[in-house]
């Protein structure tokens, strides 16, 4: 008896996912919707790229404040700059493979970074390098700040 698996995905999706899983588990192969699965797993992919990004552009944006308005760190910045980096660590560590997504992204989510940094602080984007002035490296070294 084959389970209707896409009319379950369109209507309680969580089900879909325990009985998708218990299929595989089963080896059921013949069973399963590929289709929602590709789809799942293809979003799963996009998801971990998109909050690397998300996670690496608020660190930098941090990184960027806590350089040019020295004047105004906090233990908030601190907090921020900590639990992003650790963020990217964490996802570094469960997918090494993103590290060179990581590297791809940089300096897209640099120039976003400087954008954000200069509308939340209300300096001026031309008083931030157009080019980040940190290394990866140096991102993602758990005891890097910058002067």
């Amino acid at each position: 008896m084959k389970i209707e698996t896409k009319t379950l995905y369109e209507q309680d999706f969580y089900r879909w996912i325990e009985t998708t899983v218990n299929l595989l588990q089963e080896g059921r192969w013949t069973e399963i919707e590929r289709e929602n699965l590709i789809e799942e797993l293809i979003s799963m992919g996009k998801s971990e790229r998109n909050a690397l990004k998300s996670n690496l552009r608020v660190l930098l944006m941090h990184l960027l404040k806590y350089q040019y308005e020295p004047e105004r760190r906090s233990n908030s910045w601190l907090y921020t700059i900590f639990e992003h980096r650790k963020r990217i660590q964490d996802s570094l560590q469960d997918s090494p493979s993103l590290k060179r997504y990581l590297e791809e992204v940089f300096e897209e989510c640099y120039k976003n970074a400087r954008k954000e940094a200069s509308l939340e602080t209300g300096l001026t984007k031309d008083k931030f390098p157009l080019n980040s002035p940190f290394s990866i490296d140096e991102v993602l070294d758990e005891d890097f700040l910058p002067v």
